[in-house]
């Protein structure tokens, strides 16, 4: 079939048009921070990141260049990495379609990270026999994503899932099992400078001073999670400061008002997300401090957020931006 001339090509999506503002915004940020979304397939950014209506699955395959060119994006989370290992050449064409100056995170499949095999409901159905398998974490992801991204790898997230109730009694037997995983990764800094290997977890009975023991011994970091399954913001900065000095990778899930189990509730109150509808000023203050205080010590700030924090992961973006520029000008 004919195209018409006055079509677009096929797989062509292009950017919302240039908004001055978050251009000069975008200039004010430090270098060392790397602010950006979870995932970018959503139609609901018209207007806010692309210039029209796309299908989401137009957008999950040709919309990476252009939420690249957003003014205050310089990261994204890879989230297809935690249904299924990617190939080094899966992670390479992302790398081609971004500029020098941009760092991806990237999520550890749930092969690794989740205790248990779940069903297409999300359902567990069995113990899952590879869960924190150092060789296969080795093999199937840290290999394959610093093969591909190289200097462009940001952040490695190592998200474990919420533990089965029983299973929350054996913490320290899975706080050596997590030992032995970090323990096999490499420095990755040799081909991915700006690189940084984090651990995010979904149950508060991970924060032990034994967790920080074995964070700091293999050289990654906690990843600030910001979701109602865990204690809220101020109550996870002790860990911080105890894994100080260090750069700050986070990632902003869920607004807690709709509870350890509300992604749906979100989902269904924030479509399209194209608003900011529950602003959260207490953590998006307690983040901006985190920030700046990461960015001052010389050390580099990985933070992402969902549409499910406020409303509008890219609104989202644009106010804790601002916040952080208004702090260091104070």
């Amino acid at each position: 079939m004919q195209t018409s001339l006055f079509s677009e090509p096929e797989g062509v999506v292009e950017a919302a048009p240039a908004d001055a503002g978050l251009h000069a915004l975008g200039q004010t940020l430090p270098e060392r921070l790397y602010l950006g979304t979870s995932s970018w397939n959503f139609p609901g950014w018209r207007g806010l990141v692309w210039d029209r209506d796309y299908p989401e699955a137009t957008l999950a395959r040709f919309g990476l260049p252009a939420y690249a060119r957003h003014p205050l994006f310089r990261t994204v989370c890879i989230d297809r990495s935690f249904y299924r290992p990617l190939a080094a050449a899966e992670y390479a064409e992302y790398a081609a379609q971004v500029p020098a100056g941009f760092r991806f995170m990237v999520k550890a499949p749930a092969q690794i990270t989740d205790a248990l095999v779940r069903d297409q409901s999300g359902r567990g159905r069995a113990r899952n026999p590879d869960f924190l398998n150092a060789e296969l974490a080795l093999r199937e992801f840290i290999e394959p994503v610093v093969a591909g991204l190289r200097e462009k790898l940001g952040a490695v997230v190592f998200q474990i899932s919420p533990l089965p109730e029983p299973w929350l009694a054996h913490v320290p037997e899975l706080l050596e099992q997590l030992r032995s995983l970090l323990s096999v990764i490499p420095d990755l800094r040799a081909d991915a400078p700006d690189s940084v290997v984090a651990v995010e977890v979904r149950n508060a009975e991970w924060l032990k001073p034994q967790f920080v023991e074995v964070l700091r011994e293999s050289g990654a970091t906690y990843c600030l999670g910001l979701h109602a399954k865990m204690p809220v913001i101020a109550d996870q900065l002790p860990l911080l400061r105890a894994l100080w000095p260090g750069p700050l990778v986070c990632r902003w899930n869920l607004h807690a008002l709709h509870g350890a189990y509300g992604f749906e509730a979100a989902r269904q109150r924030y479509e399209p997300y194209d608003r900011l509808v529950d602003e959260d000023l207490e953590t998006r203050e307690q983040l901006t401090r985190v920030i700046n205080g990461t960015l001052g010590g010389g050390h580099s700030a990985h933070v992402v957020l969902s549409n499910k924090a406020e409303g509008s992961a890219p609104l989202s973006v644009a106010a804790l931006a601002r916040a952080v520029t208004q702090h260091r000008q104070r």
